[in-house]
């Protein structure tokens, strides 16, 4: 028995229904032209062998290296104690150790476990030569205070994290498409010398909220500039040699650590956000408070405090009785938390006079500082030339006088001392300054004529000014009509001679000494 088909071959075939599209077809289909694209245009043009020995010849750690690293180091914690962004921005512009960081992201991607360990040994040991380079400086500064420059490091968030992935996805794409030009502008972006000079600013003050904070600033960029390079060297194909499930696993435990990283860096900015929420609400409720005629000159809130402290400073008309409870209770209720409100009211006639008043005060603050700045620099030269710590420097800012003890100066005659103090009067105006010598020896005093010779009076001026600092009685040699001459000289400049010896000098002349305070003798009155 024939069928249909058979019996009628000119008939058409029955043609079979067609099976239905998915709705993800032309999505995934597009993903697949994408993909083909990119293998074909995009991956064919990059020479894959060139970029690998590139990236390799700056990855090893070398004595050049090291050099470089320490050279980065310094610059980079110099320019921080200096609060000087330009200095700090030279550091960055070294950038010895993006190369290694770079190096071990690529060997992370095409499996190279001995490039992988070189790169990491450079790393690490670049690390350590930058943090003890900086914390070295430190030690040997004078300036140990934290700066603009340094807290600006210290509380890294998720911004840092978002900054360190577009850099690094930057530096990838120039290293691949040999774009090397745009490395300076990543080294900039990323800055990875000046958070281990700050983790070295830490170790050398001890301050360990500086020393983690400003490292773990360094781990986040770190991690990141070698995990996207990871990432762009994958998605450009280079060859490796992982399995498909080892390529999974890395791809993994890549996530996990930028969730890891992620997570805290999230909680800072959280915090940030907030503390920046509480500054603006204190300041907005404060201006609203006083009204539109006055003027809140500067608010200042201390975080740590339990609870929180909001310093403010209002030029008003008016002065309002009960500000800091109305201002605590309102800026308490609306942020969900007990804050304290301190406010300083000066009246002022009008807004204008608050305006004026509030320049006033702006540039009494700068005078302030600025004198501050003078005292720190003034008892500085003083301990620095008188061999003595800083604390030892006595000075009494409401008189303007300043004092200091000076040690021992190895081949330092009287002269010496009177020029260093001189040098230290003439670049602090209206101060007083006294540095005391040790009782180094006096010089000798020739008379001539019945006076003291032009010869000598310098080193008269300088027996005067010493005796003037150093509390010992004196004691003088000489011809008796010389010694008259000499105590009528010091007398008139109340100096009292305490003990006399009439006695010729080898080569004519006086001379004075300094008297043991033990010694049975009267003494200066």
């Amino acid at each position: 028995m024939m069928t249909n088909d058979q019996a009628d071959p000119a008939s058409p075939k029955k043609a079979s229904p067609a099976a239905p599209s998915s709705p993800m077809a032309p999505v995934t289909g597009s993903i697949r032209l994408f993909r083909r694209w990119w293998r074909v245009a995009v991956r064919a043009g990059v020479d894959q062998q060139a970029v690998i020995d590139k990236v390799r010849e700056d990855s090893g750690f070398t004595p050049h290296f090291a050099f470089m690293t320490s050279m980065s180091a310094g610059i980079a914690i110099l320019g921080l104690l200096l609060s000087s962004p330009a200095v700090v921005i030279g550091a960055m512009l070294l950038s010895p150790l993006m190369g290694p960081i770079m190096g071990a992201g690529f060997a992370l991607a095409v499996g190279d476990s001995v490039w992988l360990k070189e790169s990491g040994r450079a790393i690490l040991l670049g690390t350590i030569i930058s943090i003890l380079f900086a914390a070295l400086v430190v030690t040997m500064s004078p300036i140990q205070t934290v700066t603009a420059e340094i807290a600006a490091r210290t509380r890294p968030n998720l911004f840092d994290l978002a900054v360190a992935l577009f850099s690094a996805l930057a530096g990838g794409y120039a290293m691949i498409r040999g774009k090397m030009g745009t490395i300076v502008g990543v080294a900039i972006a990323t800055a990875l010398m000046p958070p281990l000079a700050v983790v070295g600013f830490g170790l050398a003050t001890f301050n360990w909220s500086v020393f983690g904070g400003s490292l773990l600033l360094f781990f986040t960029n770190l991690m990141t500039i070698a995990l996207t390079a990871t990432a762009m060297a994958r998605l450009y194909g280079f060859r490796s040699v992982l399995s498909e499930r080892q390529s999974q696993v890395q791809v993994a435990i890549m996530t996990v650590i930028f969730v890891a990283l992620a997570i805290p860096l999230g909680f800072s900015l959280k915090q940030i956000a907030w503390e920046a929420n509480v500054s603006r609400s204190a300041n907005g409720y404060i201006k609203d408070q006083f009204g539109d005629r006055a003027s809140v000159s500067k608010i200042e809130i201390d975080f740590d405090a339990d609870p929180i402290v909001v310093n403010a400073t209002v030029f008003t008309p008016k002065i309002l009785a009960g500000a800091n409870e109305q201002s605590s209770r309102v800026i308490s209720r609306t942020l969900g938390q007990l804050i304290a409100v301190k406010i300083t009211q000066f009246k002022v006639e009008s807004g204008d006079d608050a305006q004026s008043a509030e320049l006033a005060a702006a540039r009494a603050q700068a005078q302030a500082q600025q004198a501050e700045i003078q005292v720190t620099r003034l008892r500085e030269n003083l301990a620095l030339i008188a061999g003595v710590p800083m604390d030892d420097v006595t000075l009494d800012t409401t008189k303007r006088r300043a004092m200091v003890v000076a040690k021992p100066l190895p081949g330092a005659s009287l002269a010496s001392y009177h020029a260093l103090e001189q040098r230290v009067a003439a670049g602090a105006k209206n101060w007083t300054i006294k540095l005391q010598p040790p009782a180094v020896a006096l010089p000798e005093l020739t008379i001539t004529d019945n006076a003291v010779a032009e010869a000598s009076a310098r080193n008269l001026d300088l027996i005067v000014w010493v005796s003037e600092r150093v509390n010992l009685p004196l004691g003088i040699n000489g011809k008796a009509a010389d010694m008259e001459v000499v105590k009528k000289s010091l007398a008139a400049k109340n100096i009292i001679v305490a003990e006399e010896s009439d006695m010729a000098i080898p080569g004519g002349g006086v001379r004075l000494r300094w008297l043991a305070p033990s010694e049975n003798m009267s003494v200066r009155q």
